[in-house]
């Protein structure tokens, strides 16, 4: 798809970078080193990452999270993310989006976590526009009042983090790597899991979603398309990602002080 020239009288630039298949390690470490060592605004689409992996939220607690044993013995990585959030199981039937922006990108946008997301919404609105019912709920994005897309950030002094993960697809026995979480949205009424999520496939190809949020992203910015090698020629500003693999030690330990569940559920993702 063509991408606009920037210089859009009156649309603040956005660098637009595309992947596909990019391990979600990388993408988290890219988008870590953007939003901390940039001053540009950047939007990443990474059409699917390399192998399942589960990824946490910067406070996120694996006892409370995660079956560890069935994590273990299958060796799923696990990543604790630099953003907030909750718990996600990723894999190559998931779609990541994700928005680097200075504070002052978006006039009149309050750089707090509500705005953010309510922006993000209205945006998403123009993508899904006509189908399947979509609503932001409680930091969900849903159709109707099933999840597929699950939302995290990160706000620092001069400039803020918006990514999703969305759920074109998923393999229901890698689910059950993840616990029920202790909270869970209001609006999800106790349903199981499989009456909680819902998979993008149904609603639209996965192609179109991707055009249509370019189409989207354009209406608010001035679109310069980059290739992943420009980044590379950024200054390179010294810089250590905090966002890490957990050790198979760590799991362990972690494995001690988990409580037997049965439950199994998907909650707010990347």
């Amino acid at each position: 798809m063509a991408v606009p020239q920037a210089g859009k009288l009156g649309h603040p630039l956005m660098n637009l970078v595309r992947f596909k298949g990019l391990p979600i390690l990388k993408q988290l470490h890219l988008e870590e080193r953007l939003l901390r060592t940039s001053s540009d605004n950047w939007c990443i689409i990474n059409d699917g990452t390399n192998q399942p992996t589960i990824v946490m939220g910067v406070s996120g607690k694996p006892a409370e999270l995660l079956e560890i044993e069935s994590v273990l013995c299958d060796q799923i990585p696990v990543i604790r993310r630099f953003t907030g959030g909750g718990t996600v199981l990723v894999d190559p039937g998931t779609v990541f989006v994700s928005f680097i922006c200075n504070k002052d990108t978006v006039p009149g946008l309050q750089p707090y976590p509500r705005p953010i997301m309510s922006w993000s919404g209205q945006l998403y609105n123009k993508v899904f526009q006509g189908i399947g019912d979509f609503n932001l709920r409680e930091n969900d994005y849903v159709f109707g009042n099933r999840k597929f897309g699950g939302n995290a950030q990160s706000i620092t002094k001069t400039r803020w983090i918006h990514h999703t993960s969305f759920l074109w697809d998923y393999e229901v026995k890698t689910m059950a790597y993840l616990k029920l979480p202790a909270r869970a949205p209001e609006y999800r009424l106790a349903r199981s899991h499989l009456e909680f999520i819902c998979r993008m496939k149904d609603y639209m190809p996965r192609s179109t979603f991707i055009d249509k949020t370019e189409e989207a992203i354009d209406t608010h910015f001035s679109l310069r398309s980059r290739e992943s090698e420009d980044i590379e020629t950024l200054p390179n500003i010294q810089f250590s990602p905090s966002t890490r693999p957990l050790t198979k030690r760590e799991l362990e330990a972690a494995a001690l002080a988990s409580p037997s569940e049965g439950a199994f559920s998907h909650s707010s993702s990347l």
